[in-house]
């Protein structure tokens, strides 16, 4: 087959033009991303080769291999891996198959030091073009006999063509060095940036050293070549820690946690696992899987197995090293294993707990912590119910009555006198939610409300009943029984004064449910309302308002529910409405007031009028009754 031109995905382009102009701080980082890459590609040659054996021959002898070349100005970075195919080396190095590219561009052209996401999106090959003007990839798949180099100046183009590889399987990769990038040639520099970011990998990284006149060269090993994870970790430095986290999270940022540890007994596996200090790019995939590396007595086996790891803790990094799992063990065996169970449970039960201890030591850190990963545990609220009643601990919420984050154990502390339940209120903008209507009378009498505005709220709320026997209330639902809470402030009204409130309002209520009865489900005097003139609720038995709009916005529902109107008794223009609602033929003039009303309420709760054509030609006729009074 001859030489095949073709073009980049766009989003390619666009990140090898970010690229081109120094994205990453520190340009050394890409020896690390390339030297990582290639050390998965071993991973997985490796632990196919349990099974297809005739894929490696026994005792391969894996390696990642540094030939630098002065005169030809380039540097070629090998390994024996598993090697890539036409397709893949075009589906690989040409397109970026990630969901939530373009956010994911755009974040990176907005960010000076972008190495965090290169990584994250698992395109760090690109980053050879930082020092390249010229890459060159010579690759042959085990088990294959043809090779295929894959050739590009980064410039919106790369070739492929058929070519051979007599060192068998794997993968190299030559950078033809830009000028101000021929340090990248001498062993100095190159023995200095593996032992700083590349030396837990756990095979030898060599490089080729010429001898001196007379002399043959030879492979010196720049690395400690050993599983970090099955080191002392008083043999380990912070350094060393920091750059395994580099390596086996993608990312350049500073975990915000590590915990390394060795379990034995009838069960015996060790972990070294970490908690990233910022927002890894893909934590909101639909595919929702994590990134903690599976061995079986330091043989790489799987990444992203539901059954280590549940997707409420995907934000976790790191490896696991079983000593007990058999070292030839599918990924359709770990579906059903045992003891791969209990490493889950033991694994969840030891994170979970060093971020209690974490919440009880360091209230600052643990926050930082929540901004960025709260969302995600809190799914474990309806996915794990073993672990229920500490992931409700761990969870912190914005209020109505507060500006930082509050425990629920905090929350029911503050408790109003003759308060029963948790109250809530979910939307998608905390802003718009504390001036929401709903909230009115719950500011006025000092009681708190939780701000809810994460999507994964609502499905929680369904599956947990309560909290030290406290149940969760939406505001927006009727029968918030605020009446028998406790009023802060002595000058609120009376019992008294309510109940003539609600005398004199009785006829308006029935004019009302009389014209809007194709429309609501009732119309009520509230006692929630303070400021506002009127606001809708869900019926006490109904779905929560915001819920039902997420379902319909996913087509699950059809219609909406029909609401409760209620009406606030002291506002002004209710009032008067009492007073018009008395006097002969109120019907007949308060039909467009009662719509108007209810039309008020729906845009208050962010949606539009049934009519708006209708809504518009009352406001106008109202305008202009108003102005020629």
């Amino acid at each position: 087959m001859s030489e095949e031109k073709l073009s980049f995905q766009a989003e390619v382009s666009r990140l090898l033009d970010i690229v081109a102009n120094a994205l990453y701080s520190n340009q050394e980082i890409f020896l690390r991303e390339l030297i990582s890459n290639a050390s998965d590609a071993c991973d997985k040659l490796r632990y196919l080769s349990q099974t297809q054996p005739d894929l490696a021959a026994a005792g391969h002898d894996f390696r990642i291999d540094l030939l630098a070349d002065p005169d030809a100005v380039t540097l070629t970075i090998s390994d024996n891996g598993i090697g890539m195919d036409r397709s893949e080396l075009i589906e690989n190095l040409g397109t970026i198959a990630k969901s939530g590219t373009g956010a994911f561009l755009n974040a990176l052209e907005n960010r000076k030091d972008g190495a965090n996401l290169i990584g994250q999106f698992g395109v760090g090959f690109y980053s050879a073009f930082m020092v390249a003007d010229r890459v060159s990839v010579l690759s042959l798949k085990a088990g294959e006999d043809q090779a295929w180099r894959w050739t590009s100046d980064g410039k919106g183009e790369f070739t492929v063509a058929e070519d051979s590889r007599p060192q068998g399987c794997g993968t190299s990769i030559t950078l033809h060095l830009k000028d101000d990038a021929k340090e990248y040639l001498t062993p100095y520099r190159l023995d200095h940036i593996v032992k700083t970011y590349s030396d837990h990998i756990s095979l030898p990284i060599r490089l080729w050293k010429a001898g001196e006149e007379g002399q043959e060269g030879a492979w010196d090993v720049l690395n400690t070549a050993s599983a970090i994870w099955t080191r002392s970790k008083s043999d380990i430095t912070d350094e060393q820690y920091r750059e395994f986290y580099h390596h086996v999270a993608h990312a350049y940022d500073e975990p915000w946690l590590r915990e390394h540890f060795r379990v034995e007994g009838n069960l015996e596996y060790t972990g070294l696992l970490y908690i990233p200090g910022s927002k890894p790019g893909d934590l909101f995939q639909p595919e929702r899987k994590h990134s903690v590396k599976l061995y079986v007595r330091r043989v790489f086996i799987t990444e992203g197995a539901e059954e280590l790891i549940p997707p409420y803790l995907r934000f976790v990094r790191g490896v696991v090293d079983s000593e007990d799992l058999p070292l030839n063990v599918s990924r359709e065996m770990l579906q059903d294993n045992p003891m791969l169970r209990k490493i889950r449970s033991g694994l969840v039960k030891r994170i979970l707990s060093v971020l209690k201890k974490k919440a009880d030591k360091d209230q600052e850190a643990y926050l930082q912590f929540w901004d960025n990963f709260g969302a995600v545990l809190k799914e474990g609220l309806y996915e794990d119910f073993t672990q229920r009643e500490t992931l409700l601990e761990l969870a912190r919420f914005r209020t109505l009555n507060s500006d930082g984050w509050v425990s629920l154990k905090d929350y029911v502390a503050a408790m109003k006198e003759g308060q029963e339940k948790i109250y809530y209120i979910s939307g998608e903008d905390a802003d718009v939610l504390r001036r929401s209507p709903q909230v009115e009378g719950f500011r006025a009498k000092g009681v708190d409300v939780l701000i809810l505005t994460d999507p994964v709220d609502e499905f929680w709320l369904s599956t947990v009943p309560q909290f030290e026997e406290k149940s969760f209330q939406s505001v927006t639902r009727g029968g918030t029984e605020l009446d028998q809470v406790k009023a802060e402030n002595a000058d609120q009204d009376t019992a008294e004064e309510k109940e003539e409130d609600n005398r004199d309002v009785g006829t308006l209520l029935a004019l009302l449910k009389l014209t809007l009865s194709e429309e609501v489900k009732d119309v009520r005097s509230s006692s929630r309302l303070t400021d506002s003139a009127v606001c809708l609720v869900a019926d006490g038995s109904d779905m929560d308002m915001h819920m039902e709009r997420i379902l319909r916005s996913h087509k699950q529902l059809d219609e909406a529910s029909k609401r409760i109107l209620e009406i606030n008794p002291r506002h002004p223009l209710i009032v008067n409405l009492i007073e018009e609602s008395k006097k002969d033929g109120a019907a007949d003039r308060l039909e467009d007031a009662a719509n108007m009303l209810l039309d008020q309420a729906r845009i208050l709760e962010g949606e539009q009028p049934r009519d708006p054509v209708a809504f518009a030609k009352r406001l106008t006729d109202f305008m202009a009754k108003g102005l020629a009074a």
